[in-house]
């Protein structure tokens, strides 16, 4: 099969992945064996080929927004049949054993797995996947526009949960990609003014296209207090931003698996009156199960740009400089 390989670390402007034909998995019991159409393109992947995330072992095929139809299937695999449509996230497996994983925070799992990360990903033509951590996708969204939803949507959810974001609060979203394009749907379907913080004119004019009540640069203070902020862009200064602008009681959730350096705060100007500052890790399998439900009533529309498989460097490329309004998709097969 053809699949774009990562074999060194390297800026992606030096295109660390190579095209290269390698061997097509073979789906051990309970797994299934992926025939992929589209996978999405993550900030995520970009952190990955650039060496910025520990315990990546290479060689490495990233992706982790993978759509496609089961081309076979191994021994005991029950829930799924040849040709069924599914979908993969970030959580490729996780123990089911461990206190967290019997809390119900499968998320935090000390033996997990994800996607393009530990194990191999989308950005080929074919992969395997423990068929328990597969998604059963929504019909009336098509395999381009679900690609998406997988990582971009699920993590923008539960950054949403974890916000303390209640129905009808004022919403604050810093960085305006791939994620919070889809964030942004949700939160106005539950009927809350969101403000947009970022950098670039082209996104802030996306957030107003998708109804954002207020537009500004991560500088900027908005008009009015807000109840909950999401920063989704890694930049560790926008932490701090994002708390001098919520009100009392509010949460600060970091949606990224990178940041850079938060500098230090201003305990009484920026965190007290018991504002809440917190990280989002990953997301269960519950919080995919109810996205794509949720995604579905909305229906959440997807902005995407699609590439072809070979041309993955160029599309984390314009991921990293913010080009791309919405979500890059590579197309596979």
């Amino acid at each position: 099969m053809k699949a774009m390989v990562l074999s060194e670390f390297k800026p992606v402007e030096e295109e660390p992945l190579k095209l290269q034909e390698i061997d097509t998995p073979v789906p051990k019991e309970g797994e299934i064996l992926i025939k992929i159409n589209y996978c999405g393109v993550c900030h995520t992947d970009l952190h990955t080929v650039e060496g910025e995330l520990p315990a990546v072992n290479l060689p490495r095929i990233p992706g982790h927004q993978v759509v496609g139809r089961v081309e076979r299937t191994g021994e005991g695999v029950n829930l799924f049949q040849l040709h069924d449509r599914v979908g993969v996230a970030w959580l490729y497996s996780s123990c089911g054993r461990c206190r967290f994983c019997r809390r119900g925070r499968e998320n935090l799992c000390l033996e997990a797995k994800f996607t393009g990360y530990q194990v191999d990903g989308g950005y080929a033509e074919y992969m395997v996947v423990p068929e328990k951590f597969a998604y059963e996708l929504p019909d009336d969204i098509p395999d381009e526009k679900a690609a998406p939803l997988l990582c971009g949507g699920i993590i923008g959810y539960r950054a949403l949960r974890l916000s303390r974001i209640r129905p009808g609060e004022k919403l604050g979203l810093f960085g305006f990609g791939a994620s919070a394009h889809i964030t942004i749907q949700v939160a106005r379907y539950w009927g809350c003014p969101v403000y947009v913080f970022s950098r670039s004119k082209e996104h802030r004019k996306h957030a107003l296209e998708l109804g954002a009540t207020w537009v500004g640069s991560p500088d900027e203070i908005p008009p009015q207090k807000l109840d909950g902020v999401i920063v989704f862009a890694p930049a560790g200064e926008l932490a701090r931003q994002a708390l001098r602008v919520i009100d009392r009681g509010g949460t600060v959730a970091l949606a990224g698996i990178y940041l850079s350096q938060i500098p230090p705060l201003d305990y009484e100007k920026e965190l007290y009156f018991e504002k809440s500052l917190t990280s989002v890790a990953n997301a269960t399998r519950q919080d995919g199960v109810e996205f794509l439900k949720i995604a579905s009533e909305i229906p959440v529309k997807t902005d995407i740009q699609i590439y072809p498989l070979e041309k993955a460097n160029q599309a984390l490329l314009e991921v990293k400089h913010s080009q791309i309004n919405g979500s890059a998709v590579l197309k596979i097969s």
